[in-house]
């Protein structure tokens, strides 16, 4: 017999899944105000940054990446159009390939940074204390 969870329980899953909606949709908005190209595109090339050589296989990149990607192929495909990240032939099979982040790719994470950080103080930090946000991040990691 399963447990039913209870209406607390309930109302923490709506709460957190509106309030994280709503976040994603306010930073999307900051970004796109200050020029710049969607979350997911700042995510990837942060991820290939910090990847060994600069660079992952597709795969690898959809597993890294924080938010939900249904569709890698086609971020990665704009992503080279746009100069920010190449595609590379893997030596040991010449049927797989990477992903590797460009000097240009590099360059636009750093500057994107600049904006999505001021609007994760804008839209978190300047409403938590640094008490408070650390207990959320732990309460928040007990859901992981």
């Amino acid at each position: 017999m399963s447990r039913k969870p209870s209406q607390e329980a309930t109302s923490a899953w709506a709460r957190l899944v509106r309030v994280q909606q709503g976040l994603l949709a306010s930073v999307e908005s900051d970004l796109k105000k200050a020029g710049f190209p969607p979350l997911a595109w700042y995510d990837a090339l942060l991820e290939l940054s910090r990847s060994q050589h600069g660079a992952l296989r597709p795969v690898e990149l959809e597993k890294q990446m924080l938010l939900p990607q249904y569709s890698t192929s086609r971020l990665i495909e704009r992503l080279v159009e746009a100069g920010l990240a190449e595609r590379r032939v893997c030596p040991v099979d010449g049927r797989g390939q990477f992903v590797a982040i460009t000097q240009a790719g590099r360059t636009m994470q750093k500057k994107m940074w600049e904006a999505y950080s001021a609007a994760i103080e804008r839209h978190v930090g300047s409403k938590l204390s640094n008490k408070e946000a650390a207990t959320l991040c732990d309460l928040l990691g007990r859901l992981n």
